[in-house]
């Protein structure tokens, strides 16, 4: 994986995303449970960043988590995502970004499936789908 980092001004960002992409990947936003594109989503295929194309999860490691979120067990490989400390909204979770352009994605819960204990659980804007 390259380490080749995209960076850009708010004003690039602001461009080149919709303005609900840009509210949830740069402003740390959420999309209403069961109304993103693929919480229900059932093809196989891969998951990459809205903002920069990074790939990051793959439709193996999808699954119902019955949350309206799209939820997945791992990152396709490891350093894809970057984990961050988030202590919004009155609790502390841990806040998924991805580790190219750090965009915000979601967040990660140890309350998911075997083998990982992991449920990743992003926001269908800050993701586009690339079918098998």
């Amino acid at each position: 994986m390259s380490d080749d980092k995209v960076v850009k001004s708010d004003a690039e960002w602001r461009a080149v995303l919709s303005p609900g992409t840009y509210r949830i990947m740069r402003e740390q936003g959420t999309e209403p449970a069961f109304t993103g594109q693929y919480w229900d989503n059932h093809d196989k295929g891969i998951y990459v960043c809205a903002a920069c194309g990074n790939p990051l999860f793959s439709s193996d490691q999808k699954f119902d988590s019955g949350t309206g979120w799209p939820s997945f067990t791992a990152p396709l490989k490891p350093g894809a995502v970057d984990e961050k400390k988030d202590s919004s909204h009155f609790m502390t979770r841990t806040e998924i970004v991805c580790h190219k352009c750090g965009g915000h994605l979601g967040h990660v819960f140890d309350d998911g499936p075997a083998p990982t204990g992991q449920r990743f659980c992003m926001n269908s804007a800050a993701l586009k789908f690339e079918k098998k």
